[in-house]
């Protein structure tokens, strides 16, 4: 690890002015950022740590919810309101990663969190266009089992735009069923973003994850009025049962008027550079019956376009099947 130089503010202001130095970066929980920073693949002069900014609050009320950026992923999980109103967020929280690590991780990090490829997190390799812009992608040809099969870019392995990397997080995928907000400050004042705008396809600057700007702090995440509470269900499909990342997952909402769908929330993990959301398949599943019939035409329009690589052809049916009993399993009622 580099040598690096620490500050620690004590207001978002102060922060944003600090992080304007040059190749400085933010530390919440640092259970992305110190790996990284031990592997060589990032390499700060200085972090500022955001911890003293008082971004590490819930509140929660029938008109929605508001995640301070610092709130702690095992806080968020099993605060009383979130488990009430949004089970499904909760549920994912709860799946991602070790009991200790969701201890430190943050509710804005966890929106950063870079992808686990193994050619961008293995600096042996060189050929990786998200870690080094226009150095080519390895995966291409390499071990791709856990690779994109949607939104991917693939202009072959020397290409300075291919990459086939996927979004790691369980929280974004529950995030992008819930319809979340994310609020960001910077030096020229307040945005908010969609969650399902903030994160980004490769294109032609794989190097780039989201569409925050230089500059800018997620200071909240803000989720919509809870429609499905009664009857949400997230699931993950891995190689181990714990303390793995997603082959697929899906988060799974549901509103229902009897056997009849009012609203669905759908979305895909596992399988692109950002969670998978179509609007299409949302439409598809309104007003009609909940029934696996029902569920088999969202999982075709959620999965429609998907481009496997040599390896992992298999996660387009597993992604069908899992998209299935996601749903069915919603439409019974919330996880225990």
């Amino acid at each position: 690890m580099n040598p690096f130089a620490y500050q620690r503010p004590d207001a978002p202001e102060a922060a944003l002015h600090a992080v304007a130095t040059h190749n400085s970066k933010f530390l919440g929980g640092g259970t992305n950022l110190i790996d990284l920073m031990k592997d060589g693949v990032e390499s700060p002069t200085t972090l500022i740590d955001i911890n003293h900014i008082g971004l590490d609050q819930i509140t929660a009320s029938a008109d929605g919810a508001t995640i301070g950026a610092l709130v702690r992923n095992s806080d968020l999980a099993n605060h009383a309101a979130i488990v009430a109103s949004y089970p499904l967020l909760s549920h994912a929280l709860l799946s991602g990663a070790s009991p200790q690590l969701r201890n430190m991780a943050t509710t804005g990090g966890n929106l950063l969190q870079r992808t686990r490829c193994f050619y961008f997190m293995d600096t042996a390799f060189p050929a990786c266009n998200k870690r080094t812009p226009g150095s080519g992608c390895a995966a291409i040809k390499g071990f791709n089992r856990t690779h994109a099969i949607l939104g991917a870019t693939d202009a072959g392995p020397t290409s300075p735009h291919t990459c086939i990397a996927t979004n790691p997080s369980d929280m974004n995928v529950a995030l992008y069923a819930l319809d979340a907000k994310v609020e960001i400050q910077g030096p020229h004042g307040k945005r908010t973003l969609s969650v399902r705008d903030f994160h980004r396809l490769p294109g032609d600057t794989p190097q780039l994850d989201t569409n925050l700007h230089p500059g800018e702090l997620i200071v909240a995440v803000t989720l919509p009025p809870s429609k499905f509470a009664k009857n949400s269900w997230y699931l993950k499909v891995r190689d181990r049962q714990s303390y793995a990342f997603a082959l697929i997952s899906v988060a799974a909402g549901l509103e229902l008027e009897g056997n009849t769908i009012k609203s669905a929330g759908l979305a895909l993990g596992g399988v692109a550079h950002k969670p998978w959301h179509s609007p299409e398949a949302e439409h598809a599943l309104i007003g009609q019956p909940a029934t696996p019939e029902t569920f088999a035409k969202a999982a075709t329009l959620l999965l429609a376009g998907a481009k496997p690589q040599a390896q992992n052809a298999f996660k387009i049916e597993l992604a069908k099947q899992s998209i299935v009993r996601a749903l069915t399993q919603a439409a019974q009622g919330v996880q225990a």
